[in-house]
């Protein structure tokens, strides 16, 4: 009989490695993610099982993660080695989340005045994603951060990253002018025809509707454009 069941006993089609490299992580669902962090299952029981299993009991990945070591250890399956890597790995995630948000925090309320300003304070939030995360950052008359908003997640084109959409969030925040930024998951920072294509139609209507729109900053994880310091906007 069969020690275990791992991730290679499912469809090759079906495997979250695969799928996960052919549609993004983001495509992965909780119980896929869990699958890749632990690998192997147990005698008699699948690796799937036994990350269903974990969520069953903790009712989520929230929940996981604010398990102790000794709570995940009451899983069939999950000994201390497997609890601590999952404990490691939700720790990692925790950090760079509070790392983001602290960064954000802390410029809200101050004067961003330059396009490395606006670079730093986006790009511990999406520089790392695999797919494009196309944000809008909120400024007061005084230009002063009050919110940044995640509009839309993929490749962008013109039938998503649409004007109502991302004006909705400035104008409920009653903002003065906005700066757009998006991250490049390629590191390639260069502008597509896309990009070019959706900052000149955004900032049209941003004339229309009176909130400035004032640069447009592509971040990858090394660096940073910004549309105004090129004079593309």
């Amino acid at each position: 009989m069969k020690q275990s069941f791992t991730v290679r006993d499912l469809p090759q089609a079906e495997r979250p490695r695969e799928r996960m490299q052919k549609f993004g992580i983001e495509a992965l669902s909780a119980q896929e993610l869990l699958m890749l962090l632990l690998g192997r299952g147990v005698r008699g029981e699948s690796i799937a099982t036994c990350a269903q299993k974990l969520l069953s009991q903790f009712g989520s990945l929230e929940g996981i993660m604010q398990a102790s070591l000794e709570d995940l250890q009451t899983v069939k399956g999950i000994g201390f080695a497997k609890a601590a890597q999952l404990k490691a790995c939700m720790e990692i995630a925790r950090r760079k989340e509070q790392a983001g948000e602290s960064l954000a925090e802390s410029q809200k309320g101050n004067a961003v005045v330059s396009p490395q300003a606006v670079s730093r304070l986006v790009q511990a939030k999406i520089s790392n994603y695999a797919k494009e995360h196309f944000l809008v950052v909120s400024f007061n008359v005084r230009n002063k951060v009050i919110g940044i908003d995640t509009v839309t997640v993929g490749t962008l084109n013109a039938s998503i990253v649409h004007p109502r959409e991302t004006f909705d969030t400035a104008i409920r925040r009653h903002a003065s002018h906005i700066i757009l930024a998006h991250n490049h998951p390629s590191n390639d920072t260069e502008p597509s025809s896309q990009d070019l294509a959706i900052t000149n139609r955004l900032a049209q209507a941003g004339k229309i509707l009176g909130i400035e729109l004032v640069d447009h900053i592509i971040v990858g994880q090394s660096g940073f454009l910004s549309f105004k310091e090129r004079q593309l906007l």
